[in-house]
């Protein structure tokens, strides 16, 4: 009988990616595709391979709190670039392309120039350097988990603000995701200015007549 070894898998991101292209690698990974309300945001990471923060992982898998401790550690740590997309580039651009726009624009505001960039999913978007997709990527790569992170944390803070805007919503709640307060607050209400009006859900109440708040 011939023995054969099982290759053990990492439980969790590794740096092997980064490992392998070599250079100045950052990971990119968007949060909020999928909200009926509010820009999407990317952000790009550069993590120091001698200093990289423990527990790092894709930010679903984290608790608001465990991402809320992880976040500052790689703001110190870590090269970050921040970008977004306003519902309105949701609107004009389709979700895909307002996305893609969003990733370039973290990728460009990262203090110093990537040679390669590992990007979460299996599309990329045209950017100042090499890039590769990465499908399932915050879960395989510690640089994109660390960009789903900070992309993460940010959207999060925003959304809590503009839900002291409009209250109704839910927002600092359900992040601005279809949740059954956020449908019935749109029926009373109807929609604002930070709905993304190219959404079906939303398209629909005005389609109905129902006027777009203030």
């Amino acid at each position: 009988m011939t023995n054969r070894k099982k290759t053990l898998r990492p439980n969790g991101p590794t740096y092997a990616m980064e490992k392998d292209r070599g250079g100045l690698v950052c990971g990119v990974d968007e949060v909020g595709r999928g909200p009926w309300a509010g820009p999407v945001v990317t952000a790009a990471v550069i993590l120091d391979p001698d200093n990289i923060p423990a527990g790092l992982n894709d930010s679903k898998k984290l608790s608001a709190k465990k991402r809320e401790t992880l976040y500052p550690l790689i703001m110190d740590s870590a090269h970050v670039g921040v970008g977004m997309a306003s519902e309105q580039e949701v609107d004009r651009h389709n979700i895909l392309q307002a996305t893609f726009l969003a990733m370039q624009r973290a990728v460009e505001n990262l203090p110093v120039r990537p040679n390669h960039a590992l990007v979460d999913g299996n599309r990329i978007p045209p950017l100042s350097c090499p890039a590769s997709p990465v499908i399932k990527g915050d879960s395989r790569s510690l640089s994109i988990a660390a960009a789903s992170i900070i992309a993460k944390v940010k959207r999060d803070f925003l959304m809590r603000k503009l839900a002291e805007i409009y209250p109704e919503y839910g927002w600092e709640r359900n992040a601005g995701y279809g949740t059954h307060q956020h449908i019935q607050a749109l029926k009373l209400v109807g929609p604002s200015r930070f709905h993304r009006i190219s959404f079906a859900p939303i398209r629909n109440l005005i389609d109905q007549g129902i006027d777009i708040r203030d």
